[in-house]
């Protein structure tokens, strides 16, 4: 593949982040431009390995060593078109996927790994620029008429595989602009939206319908007008703090706080009553995962007087945990772009509770050092008290929303709360499932494979 001796000669290197100082004040995406003949040498580091792991350690299968070889050669046109094969949106992927394919990566092994997210970006945005990325409609129709529930990542690559496959497909979307939790959950300055606009255009012009600010309660009027319908809503239902003080004012979730600078950033108003806002404030952020680190970024933005981020778990090593030897997804310490601006990051903290001031206001968060899961248990004399004037709970989803379709429809759940299905389809016949609402939060890169999955489950039922 590619260079057979560019695994010796080049070392790694991947685009380098605008500096702090610059970035924290703006919205724009954290990374600078990468020129296509760095690029091609990163393409050169891929190996000609016997068994390329990075195809299974990535959801979609990715035939990655052939458009790393094609990127290599500079064969960017082609590169594209094998990109797009198994993945409709690699601009979203290249852009907020931590990128398991590089785990898997066999170079990795004993070297840095291939920079494959960093190719499978500069691919899809120079075809872009290029302007060879075009609506591709069916040639034919079938007559059949599909509504997908949800605009995320699941639903847009479920709605555009079954339209051109000849479906009539509708979106439904709850919020006013489509895209789901890329649109108001990963901020800009992680991905720009104009990414996603540009790809409802093409969709809209492959004959994709979309309908904003319709949010789908029961499946029975749509039953009657669609031959199928995709439930792919997400697994927005966030898990809370049960602790005392929780219901002071200033403590939101973190699904709360970040749409509300998506809006902001798209030029829309937020009213004052209900603004959330890090401006000069003492935040603190309850997780330590992705979300609390967009949190951390956005706080900053924002600019907070004092940032703290706890996590439960132990800090991570360093360098890759035995527990997880490749190609595992390795547990290992991650520092995001948030994390290089700015604020506290401590691991092994428990919030006990809240305190606040007469008017209801929070006013102090009280925690304690624990030891290893699964029991954390507290350990003695490490307690201690923070000031805390927003508090951002970013532990995560327990699956999909409740009161709603999943109710009204009698549709089973599996052990974990998610829609259960079998080859996609749930237990309502014609009423298929994909992405975070049938496996629970998870990667867009998951979400992708998802609904391209469930298309091709009820491609094959309506063709039946």
């Amino acid at each position: 593949m590619g260079k057979v001796t560019g695994f010796l000669e080049y070392e790694r290197e991947t685009p380098t982040r605008r500096p702090v100082e610059e970035r924290v004040n703006d919205w724009f995406e954290v990374y600078e431009h990468f020129p296509l003949e760095k690029v091609q040498k990163q393409g050169a580091r891929c190996m000609d390995c016997g068994v390329p792991f990075c195809h299974t350690g990535c959801p979609l299968n990715n035939i990655i060593p052939d458009w790393n070889d094609l990127a290599y050669r500079g064969g960017w046109r082609d590169a594209i078109r094998v990109l797009h094969s198994t993945n409709n949106f690699p601009e979203f992927t290249g852009r907020i996927c931590p990128a398991p394919c590089e785990a898997a990566c066999v170079l990795g092994i004993n070297e840095p790994p291939v920079a494959i997210k960093t190719i499978e970006r500069t691919v899809v945005d120079y075809a872009w620029e290029q302007g060879w990325i075009k609506p591709e409609p069916p040639a034919t129709r079938t007559g059949k008429r599909v509504a997908v529930v949800g605009s995320g990542p699941a639903g847009l690559a479920a709605a555009q595989q079954l339209a051109r496959a000849g479906h009539w497909v509708t979106v439904f979307e709850k919020a006013d602009r489509t895209g789901g939790l890329l649109r108001y959950g990963i901020p800009d300055f992680k991905m720009e939206k104009a990414g996603i606009d540009r790809r409802i255009d093409q969709m809209q012009a492959e004959g994709v319908e979309f309908i904003t600010n319709a949010h789908v309660t029961s499946l029975d009027d749509l039953r009657k007008e669609y031959q199928a319908i995709v439930l792919a809503m997400g697994a927005e239902q966030p898990r809370d703090l049960a602790v005392p003080g929780r219901d002071l004012k200033g403590i939101h979730f973190a699904m709360e706080f970040l749409p509300q600078q998506n809006k902001r950033c798209a030029g829309d108003k937020v009213a004052q009553t209900e603004a959330i806002l890090a401006t000069g404030k003492h935040v603190i952020i309850v997780g330590g995962g992705d979300t609390g680190a967009d949190c951390l970024g956005t706080s900053h933005r924002q600019r907070a007087a004092s940032v703290y981020q706890f996590e439960i778990m132990p800090m991570p090593p360093v360098e890759r945990s035995p527990l997880t030897p490749w190609p595992l997804w390795p547990l290992q310490l991650r520092a995001e772009s948030s994390h290089e601006e700015g604020g506290q990051r401590e691991w092994a903290v428990a919030t006990t509770h809240f305190s606040g001031d007469d008017n209801g206001n929070v006013k102090k968060l009280h925690a304690v050092r624990v030891g290893p899961a699964p029991k954390f248990e507290a350990i003695k004399g490490t307690e201690f008290t923070l000031d805390a004037e927003l508090v951002l709970l970013a532990m995560g989803f327990t699956g999909p929303v409740r009161g709603g379709i999943i109710e009204s429809s009698g549709l089973k759940l599996d052990a974990r709360g998610n829609i259960a299905t079998e080859n996609y389809q749930s237990s309502t016949p014609g009423v298929f499932a994909a992405g975070d609402a049938r496996r629970g939060q998870s990667l867009v890169v998951w979400a992708i494979a998802e609904g391209r999955k469930a298309a091709e489950a009820v491609d094959a039922a309506l063709r039946r």
